[in-house]
């Protein structure tokens, strides 16, 4: 070892382990300075502002972005949690079933709808299904679609959620319940569910922003102008005007639903945590 190497290391040594994680965080909040820096000279923001932030062109966009484009991504979001909650809690229950059929069914629908894209559920649903039942139509049209599209989906990821809620709830509760004289069935309902329900709340409510975003995939179904959600509204003004800004304008809008759920997910956490 050189005499200078030696030298480094010996300064180094002799720092604690704050001073050490100071000097390392310092290196970090100067490198990501460093970068912004660099983005703000070299990127061209006229281009930019010309192709994003045509503040004429998104004035254009009101109330329509609002009245119906976000209003149907919201209609949609919602039914399809509804129905994948639904749908969840049943799977949920086969997958605890003492009856091997069920538990085999619901450990084969979770390993499926997790394991495929939810595009391809989408196009099932808006092909497949009709196909394979000829003449029966989805109630509620495009909306019934995208309710069994997205809650397809949810329910997978929802099942496992609600079946780790229900496992955790303590042993106890059952059986205090059975020594009260209720049936398995009752005390399920009654006493178990609403414990892991209570548990689950913040990774539910996580699923409805992860939902919330794949509802942009209702453009796969067709819908009508009436019938559009953010992300088909704003490509199609994006087309019509051979602009981008319709497309800033509604990832704005996702961001004025998601982060205020992303908040409450937090503040749900944290309120789990401090209760246990």
């Amino acid at each position: 070892m050189d005499r200078s190497a030696a030298q480094g290391f010996i300064v180094t040594s002799r720092l604690t382990k704050r001073q050490q994680r100071r000097i390392s965080q310092g290196i970090q909040y100067a490198v990501f300075v460093a970068v912004l820096v660099l983005i703000g000279v070299f990127a061209d923001w006229g281009r930019l502002q010309q192709q994003f932030a045509q503040t004429d062109l998104a004035s254009r966009l009101f109330p329509d972005i609002i009245t119906i484009a976000l209003r149907n991504t919201v209609v949609y979001t919602l039914s399809g949690f509804i129905f994948g909650l639904v749908l969840g809690l049943i799977i949920a229950l086969m997958r605890l079933s003492s009856v091997a059929p069920y538990r085999w069914f619901a450990g084969v629908y979770i390993e499926v709808f997790r394991g495929l894209p939810a595009l391809l559920i989408f196009i099932f649903v808006g092909v497949a299904v009709p196909l394979a039942f000829p003449g029966v139509e989805i109630p509620g049209g495009t909306y019934g679609k995208v309710a069994l599209g997205l809650g397809l989906v949810a329910a997978a990821y929802m099942a496992e959620t609600i079946r780790a809620g229900i496992q955790a709830v303590p042993k106890g509760q059952m059986e205090a319940a059975r020594s009260l004289g209720f049936s398995h069935a009752r005390a399920m309902v009654s006493v178990i569910i609403p414990q892991a329900f209570r548990i689950v709340i913040p990774p539910l409510t996580n699923e409805l922003v992860l939902l919330f975003k794949d509802s942009s995939l209702v453009l796969f179904l067709g819908v009508t102008l009436e019938e559009r959600e953010l992300t088909k509204f704003g490509r199609d003004l994006a087309s019509e005007t051979a602009n981008s800004t319709p497309i800033l304008v509604a990832g704005l809008c996702y961001l004025l639903v998601t982060v205020p759920l992303s908040f409450v997910v937090r503040r749900l956490e944290a309120r789990a945590d401090k209760a246990r």
